[in-house]
């Protein structure tokens, strides 16, 4: 379970931000002293003009610069420590959502469509924590001292004051106008990122055949392509952040020119002291400088807000229930009951009221034409994939009923894609429970008769496999997945062509591997298309267009199977092993 029982997606968030209130209250409180301090220098000038310089007072300017050094290191150390505390916010937001994260790439591919790489989620928590704690929320805290700046233009003289405010209303204006504009380009650049990700993800995953096959160069333009794509939309957005950057920081300047020279003439009226004319151009200056550095910083906060937003959306797609009742381990028996299945993220019906009862000590095994719905029905046995309708049962109580992990405990499977993670041969078959006894990480190799490949090996269960097992062979990784699927004696083992890159000696330990859980009262699924996974079914399950078409003992199903050949419906037909080449 991700979310806790209470934790909505909107009261999670809420937790969130509220855990982190003092860290932003000292940031607040931090900024203020600030924007304080940020004073010095227009005061500072502001006493040499009006004291020092026409009272001619040398240990005066000794003092004044005394103080505003003390208060300029001051700031410093203040500035430092906010930094410092804004990389411990993001820092902190990425842990609280990285669990969560995280699961989402577990989750919601068995719910949905997951675009580009599926990797979005965990870019858009990078960019989140890299906001936080750059200098872009700075700006944010800053803003709020701008009208205290204004006020003391105007403390200073009426016509300073509003000069003030007039260049403040347009650069307010241009950081509106930078919302506007880089909205929509933002969002196609980070559906192009996703994309080029993708391409260049699987790229590394086909490298062999694409090297073998001789398409590199249209590999090649495929990916310019791509990368052209998001390299404009990535320009368009900077050209626009940049260009109102540029301009706010002209008018930005324009408007101290303009202040020293509404100043000139106050002071040509005496209105106003030469102090005042300098000190008011440096306080403008730093009163404009959040919406500078805000506009500058746009399109880091708009790609930030899009990302909270994405990662609220995920919340709610990720399972919250709760479990009050923690049930006993299955023991008796499997039981689908007129399950249909959607294909997640899609509206087609793969499976169609499927139906099939097992008892515990049986072995079955499901045949049938590519695209026939097999492996469809074993993800959602497996409850990897939900259940359009009907349910399905683990002694009378449907899967829902279990807590996900206790409901792991009770399921082997074993995928067609061998998935194996950067880890030694131990952690990939104890499923990485680090308190996992070592009797039980080699009963699962024993029964899944890898046990002595693996003590040849020179570091033996202690052997790094690397990247989703690339120190291994296709048929070793099979057989280091089964013993994973194997681990912990399982209820339920469902194997989805659990044969394919095994040899003759891993064919004969797979069937020792079903009659030891048919032994121990177990119940195993195995799809498959060549005989030999067969070896030791007791029933045979028939599909074909989704539909069930024969259920029972092997001999019946497969008398069945070699009617319907004859019948000229060579689709349903079992490979033998000499055609596979074996």
């Amino acid at each position: 379970m991700l979310l806790e029982p209470d934790h909505h997606p909107q009261v999670f968030f809420a937790a969130v931000l509220s855990s982190m209130r003092r860290a932003f209250l000292a940031i607040g409180l931090t900024s203020g002293f600030i924007n304080i301090l940020a004073l010095t220098g227009s005061f500072f000038m502001l006493q040499v003009y009006d004291r020092v310089v026409p009272g001619r007072s040398l240990p005066t300017l000794t003092g004044l610069a005394l103080i505003a050094a003390s208060l300029y290191v001051f700031q410093g150390v203040l500035e430092l420590l906010r930094s410092m505390l804004l990389v411990r916010v993001g820092i902190s937001v990425d842990e609280r959502l990285s669990r969560n994260v995280i699961g989402s790439l577990m989750y919601l591919p068995a719910r949905t469509q997951i675009p580009g790489d599926g990797l979005q989620s965990v870019r858009d928590m990078d960019q989140v924590r890299s906001f936080l704690s750059g200098v872009g929320p700075t700006a944010l805290f800053d803003l709020p001292w701008m009208p205290f700046y204004l006020a003391l233009c105007f403390l200073f003289h009426f016509w300073i004051g509003v000069t003030a405010l007039c260049g403040s209303l347009v650069l307010i204006s241009l950081a509106i106008l930078a919302e506007f504009l880089t909205r929509r380009p933002a969002q196609q650049t980070t559906r192009f990122a996703s994309s080029r990700t993708a391409f260049a993800e699987a790229t590394r995953r086909n490298w062999e055949v694409v090297l073998a096959m001789g398409f590199v160069n249209r590999v090649a333009d495929r990916w310019a392509d791509v990368n052209r794509s998001f390299l404009r939309s990535q320009m368009r957005t900077s050209d626009i952040v940049g260009g109102l950057s540029t301009a706010s920081r002209i008018l930005r300047m324009m408007l101290q020119s303009t202040m020293i020279g509404v100043g000139a003439i106050l002071v040509i009226k005496e209105e106003a002291s030469g102090g005042i004319m300098i000190a008011s151009s440096i306080l403008v200056s730093r009163a404009l400088a959040p919406v500078e550095l805000a506009i500058g910083q746009w399109k880091g906060f708009v790609a930030a807000r899009q990302s909270w937003a994405r990662l609220k959306h995920l919340m709610d797609m990720l399972p919250a229930e709760g479990w009050s009742v923690r049930l006993p381990a299955p023991r008796s028996s499997l039981s689908v009951e007129n399950v249909s299945i959607v294909a997640p993220g899609t509206r087609e019906i793969v499976v169609r009221n499927a139906a099939l009862h097992m008892s515990a000590g049986t072995v079955l095994g499901i045949i049938g034409p590519s695209a026939s719905g097999k492996s469809s029905l074993v993800r959602a046995i497996a409850g990897v994939w939900p259940t359009m309708a009907g349910c399905i049962r683990f002694d009378h109580a449907t899967l829902a009923q279990w807590q996900p992990e206790e409901l792991g405990k009770h399921i082997g499977y074993l995928p067609q894609d061998i998935a194996l993670f950067d880890g030694t041969i131990a952690e990939n078959i104890a499923r990485f429970d680090k308190a996992a006894p070592s009797e039980a990480v080699i009963a699962a190799a024993k029964a899944a008769g890898v046990f002595n490949m693996i003590v040849e090996l020179q570091d033996g269960f202690d052997a790094q496999i690397g990247e989703g097992g690339s120190r291994l062979s296709a048929g070793q990784r099979q057989r280091v997945a089964l013993a994973r699927a194997l681990y912990g004696e399982p209820f339920l083992v469902i194997l989805d062509e659990p044969n394919s890159n095994l040899d003759a000696e891993g064919d004969a330990a797979l069937t020792q591997a079903l009659l030891g859980i048919r032994a121990r009262g177990g119940i195993a699924v195995v799809v498959a298309h060549r005989p030999s996974a067969l070896a030791a079914v007791d029933k045979v399950l028939l599909m074909r267009n989704g539909l069930v078409q024969a259920f029972g003992p092997k001999d019946d199903v497969l008398r069945q199977v070699l009617r319907m050949d004859a019948a000229e419906t060579p689709s349903v037909r079992l490979v033998t092993d000499g055609e596979t080449g074996k």
